[in-house]
């Protein structure tokens, strides 16, 4: 029998109301790390702050996350395994009926045992990270040899315990010429969900890192094609373009008359985020002291938890509630025909313009618009 909460899950996040409650809550349990990685968004380090919140205000955050029904609760870093709580607070969050999903790094701490008691406290899935195909490419990511090993080791153990694995991989130019091989690779694994990231310039990731608006597109249609083959789900992070370059592909395959449904296929009941979730809209992320944020690339702090609810600061700060604005957009993404559904990177503009509301800058379409205009 559905606990309150897991009813609520069965919902789809296309008719959650994103101006009441998010549809993706992150916390950044620590800061504190052993990997060095070179696009780390938080420029973790080996040992914890002494601020933290606390085993208790973690368990308060928890009750809150429950009380708004919050389909998807990711636990990050840093990496969590620095924390002694972390079980304790997984099975506090299963008791209370949050679905929890956890990214740790890949190290010995992320051992088979450890793997075999997050399960039995209640996690619903693993996420860990994969950047290459091959242990030179990853291990330079990382900072750390063999971490490509433990990465692999570590899926491997999670589903000998059928426990659901997500996979996520930051592109940049990098891994670039590793995409076609690593989606081979990630063919080979038994995973739930691939989740895309591209490289926001904060932390330690170099603008110099980044891809170009035209690479993009190129892996756009790469992952398109991918998704309509493979058994997992796939999703982007910080590129709601690619929810733009879908709408466009699949409008082009209708005219054609050959377009394919897509199929349900998460197993462990954490889909795919819906069309239009954005940096506050629908997605928020809590960091390691209580700061509350639109994401984890978007450095603009909206309250803490430790004085303000967190229903109220996502609900009502000033900075949320004109991030879900989409008329305060500037430039091509406030022209655009599709900005309900993409809106562009908001922490990728603030990261090159310093405005979090200026037009993204690795989107090279032109809206109708501009184009009908000029």
């Amino acid at each position: 029998m559905l606990t309150e909460n897991e009813g609520h899950l069965a919902q789809t996040g296309a008719t959650m109301d994103y101006s009441e409650r998010p549809y993706i809550v992150i916390w950044e349990m620590t800061q504190a790390c052993d990997l060095a990685c070179v696009h780390c968004r938080a420029c973790a380090k080996p040992l914890r702050h002494p601020l933290e919140l606390t085993t208790a205000e973690a368990e308060q955050l928890i009750d809150q996350v429950a009380d708004l029904h919050v389909p998807v609760f990711v636990l990050s870093g840093g990496d969590p395994l620095k924390r002694p709580d972390l079980f304790t607070l997984v099975e506090y969050a299963t008791m209370r009926g949050v679905r929890t999903s956890l990214t740790p790094s890949a190290t010995p701490l992320l051992s088979q045992e450890a793997i075999a008691e997050l399960q039995s406290c209640g996690l619903a899935r693993l996420a860990v990270s994969l950047d290459g195909s091959t242990a030179e490419i990853h291990d330079s990511f990382r900072g750390i040899p063999g971490s490509y090993e433990l990465t692999l080791q570590a899926i491997r153990w999670a589903r000998e315990l059928n426990l659901p694995v997500q996979i996520n991989t930051t592109i940049t130019r990098r891994n670039l010429e590793d995409f076609d091989a690593m989606a081979r690779l990630l063919e080979s694994l038994d995973i739930v969900l691939w989740s895309v990231f591209f490289l926001v310039p904060t932390g330690r990731g170099q603008v110099d890192d980044m891809i170009s608006g035209e690479e993009t597109e190129e892996v756009f249609a790469k992952l398109y094609e991918t998704s309509r083959r493979v058994k997992f789900d796939i999703k982007t992070t910080e590129a709601p373009h690619y929810r733009r370059y879908v709408a466009q592909a699949q409008a082009r395959e209708r005219r054609l008359g050959f377009l394919l449904p897509f199929r349900k296929k998460t197993e462990d009941g954490i889909g795919r985020a819906p069309r239009g979730i954005n940096d506050a809209k629908g997605f928020v992320f809590i960091s390691h002291l209580g700061d509350v944020f639109p994401s984890g690339f978007l450095p603009l702090a909206a309250g803490n938890i430790r004085r303000t609810p967190l229903a109220d600061i996502y609900r009502h700060s000033p900075l949320f509630r004109d991030l879900r604005d989409t008329s305060l957009l500037d430039g091509k993404c406030g022209a655009c025909e599709f900005r309900e559904i993409c809106g562009g990177s908001r922490a990728r503009a603030f990261a090159l313009t310093g405005d979090p509301f200026a037009e993204e800058p690795g989107c090279t379409y032109q809206p109708k618009a501009i184009a009908t205009a000029a």
